[in-house]
């Protein structure tokens, strides 16, 4: 066997558990507030997210192509580029994952792409008219989220506050169902992309692509795998985002996954990766500030906070680090 085709394979295999990893680690977020509020039992929220996940995967690969070709030049990187931004994007993601805290898929992968690009070829290949569009993403997604959140809940608040609050928690935990299945639905349309973009990396550098597109076969399986990843282990993301954050009542977690599903979407549209993370995080607390402001767990907010600070240049070095690693192994 060709040592090109193998380093191939293990790009291929590296980019299925990145995208079950980020089931567990990422995709966990668009069910939190769901079962933090108690209108979904946790194992109604997986079957439906990871159903919904591979569902809106489907509707459209903007995202994708972003990744996969809108970051960083081809002509300028290797198969083991995509080995080590991968590798790199996994290590920071399990090392928070281990500490509970949610953080980031798309900026550690944003990241693990660039440092590892880097290792290779310096400054000249970077793209920057796409790397600026997350950039741009990475300060306006979570303050849309927030503001979304609180707008939202304010509404609610002004239009229900006459009426019984039995009833109101009723009528937005029956709702709310349908506010996590759009959040379960939007995170397939962003996030379950950027695998798939990594993945269409690799073989555009294998195949010697010049245009990429996104084969079907990878949107279903790549899909098919982060649902996995959410049934697997998303437990303890839920926790963190459902429980811990800030307790959320019904018409709260209504609030804060309809807003954040707007943002995915928004993103979605324009093809602009979008962190899932950041935006229902932003969306949960400005949700909470409305209700009460000391209802928020402000300890927990900065702990997510710095973990967001940091997640970009830690993948970058990481990234980094892993290319020079293969390069002293001879894999390029």
């Amino acid at each position: 066997m060709e040592p090109g085709f193998v380093v191939l394979l293990v790009a291929i295999v590296l980019s299925y558990v990145y995208a079950f990893v980020g089931g567990f680690t990422d995709a966990a977020n668009a069910i939190a507030t769901s079962v933090g509020s108690r209108a979904l039992s946790p194992m109604t929220a997986v079957l439906m997210a990871g159903i919904l996940e591979i569902l809106g995967a489907l509707t459209g690969t903007a995202v994708a192509l972003t990744i996969g070709k809108g970051i960083v030049a081809l002509s300028l990187i290797s198969l083991s580029t995509v080995i080590a931004a991968l590798m790199g994007t996994m290590v920071w993601s399990l090392f928070t994952y281990y500490r509970g805290i949610p953080v980031s898929e798309t900026h550690g992968l944003i990241g693990g792409i660039v440092g590892a690009a880097l290792a290779v070829a310096g400054a000249e290949v970077v793209l920057w008219s796409g790397l600026v569009k997350v950039l741009i993403a990475i300060v306006a997604s979570p303050l849309l989220g927030f503001a979304g959140g609180a707008v939202l809940m304010y509404i609610i608040y002004f239009c229900f506050s006459s009426g019984p609050a039995r009833k109101m928690t009723l009528i937005f935990k029956n709702l709310q169902r349908f506010s996590a299945a759009f959040m379960a639905f939007s995170h397939g349309r962003n996030d379950a992309q950027k695998p798939m973009g990594i993945l269409v990396m690799a073989l555009a550098l294998h195949f010697g692509w010049k245009d990429p597109t996104i084969p079907v076969w990878v949107i279903l399986s790549i899909g098919l795998a982060a649902g996995l990843g959410v049934a697997y282990g998303g437990w303890r993301i839920i926790k963190t985002l459902g429980m811990k954050l800030a307790p959320l009542a019904p018409e709260q977690g209504f609030a804060a996954e309809s807003s954040a599903a707007f943002v995915l979407q928004l993103g979605s549209i324009f093809g602009i990766p979008i962190s899932t993370t950041h935006t229902i995080a932003s969306s949960i607390v400005g949700a909470g500030v409305v209700r009460r402001f000391s209802s928020v767990r402000w300890g927990i907010a900065v702990d997510i906070v710095l973990s967001w600070i940091l997640t970009l240049p830690a993948t970058m070095a990481l990234g980094w680090i892993f290319n020079k690693m293969f390069a002293l192994m001879f894999l390029v």
